[in-house]
């Protein structure tokens, strides 16, 4: 069977209420109003419903790892038969229901498979990531265009990068062309009942080739994890990348590949509807992120935290997991308040790491 299916622009809305026939949650990027600029982000898909293709604002991570999940109930009662005994019970079942992401970008479906290293292959998976995860379609739509912020190639992924893809769309012109990267990929669009797309393949692949065509080339960026080691502790270079960020956290929350979480308890397990523990999205950038209970904190300045933020997503992580922990998305540079630049950061290290070298080769 062909792995190749098209759709005319006015047959999207159908394949998506065949996904949700199919027992799919669909998550679709829609235009929400505001006050300064409009913003696009995922949200529950229903027949009728507008799509707007756009790039996202935000990414569908939340797919994944919701901004505030709960992973457990709890409660206990006095045991009738002994009250010197109490009873507990707890309820901490990893149910998912199935999602497809459809209309993501490739650098947000690249954010998939970085989550998954230290969410599944750790020495412990993590079983409500698991659930979420196992159950997802995703159904990418290819960039036509780099943008200035955008540097998906900079860390191994491109405009039309399939990794992290179950299908991967493009539109040419009359409409999409999507083709299957997974064999869940296939599945879905030997089901859907999309007219067979093979001849119009060749004019996908132009319209890929062109988007390839249209990016700045992208520096080496392999010295990167020994540059951000050398400079490290070079106080003064931190200092001077960081000295305009306001530790807002923005580009945190924007990131498809940034995981840090909390812990906390709500409830009481002894109350009427007992106590549940919740999983939240937490900020790196945040004075309060590493502080202990003693009131200690190892990293109390703002430019230690960005060092450890930039270092974890450009050397340490690479250390243990052999990639980056960048898809490359340009979130952080185009929602930051103060234009800090994460790319300026990282080929600053590559240049002081290089200075570095060459006075020391002088002596």
């Amino acid at each position: 069977m062909s792995r190749i299916r098209f759709t005319a622009a006015n047959g999207l809305s159908g394949f998506l209420d065949f996904l949700s026939k199919q027992g799919f949650t669909v998550l679709a990027p829609v235009e929400k109003p505001a006050t300064a600029k409009p913003s696009v982000v995922f949200e529950p898909w229903n027949k009728g419903d507008p799509v707007n293709l756009a790039k996202a604002t935000v990414s569908p991570k939340k797919a994944v790892l919701p901004e505030c999940e709960t992973l457990f109930s709890f409660s206990k009662k006095r045991s009738p038969a002994d009250l010197n005994q109490f009873e507990l019970a707890l309820d901490a079942r990893p149910e998912a229901a199935p999602v497809a992401i459809f209309g993501c970008r490739p650098c947000d479906a690249a954010g998939f498979p970085a989550l998954d290293m230290p969410y599944l292959s750790g020495l412990y998976a993590d079983p409500y990531y698991k659930a979420k995860r196992e159950g997802m379609l995703i159904i990418t739509l290819t960039c036509d265009t780099g943008c200035e912020t955008c540097f998906c190639h900079w860390v191994g992924g491109g405009p039309t990068s399939p990794k992290g893809s179950d299908i991967l769309m493009t539109a040419i012109e009359g409409g999409y062309v999507l083709q299957a990267i997974t064999e869940k990929g296939q599945e879905m669009l030997e089901k859907s009942g999309l007219e067979d797309g093979a001849e119009k393949f060749a004019a996908a692949e132009a319209v890929r080739k062109n988007a390839w065509a249209s990016l700045v080339p992208a520096p080496n960026l392999s010295r990167a994890p020994e540059a951000l080691k050398a400079v490290f502790n070079n106080t003064d270079f931190w200092i001077k990348w960081t000295s305009k960020c306001l530790s807002c956290g923005a580009c945190t929350y924007f990131c498809p590949t940034c995981y840090c979480f909390n812990i906390t308890d709500e409830g009481s397990p002894q109350g009427p509807k007992g106590g549940r523990r919740l999983r939240s999205w937490d900020n790196c950038m945040s004075s309060l992120y590493t502080r202990e209970a003693s009131g200690h904190n190892p990293r109390p300045e703002k430019y230690q935290r960005m060092r450890n933020r930039v270092s974890h997503k450009f050397w340490t992580f690479f250390e243990n997991w052999g990639s980056y922990l960048c898809s490359g998305c340009g979130r952080c540079i185009t929602n930051c308040p103060v234009c800090l630049d994460i790319r300026a950061i990282v080929l600053a290290a590559i240049a002081e790491a290089g200075n570095a070298d060459t006075r020391d080769a002088g002596k």
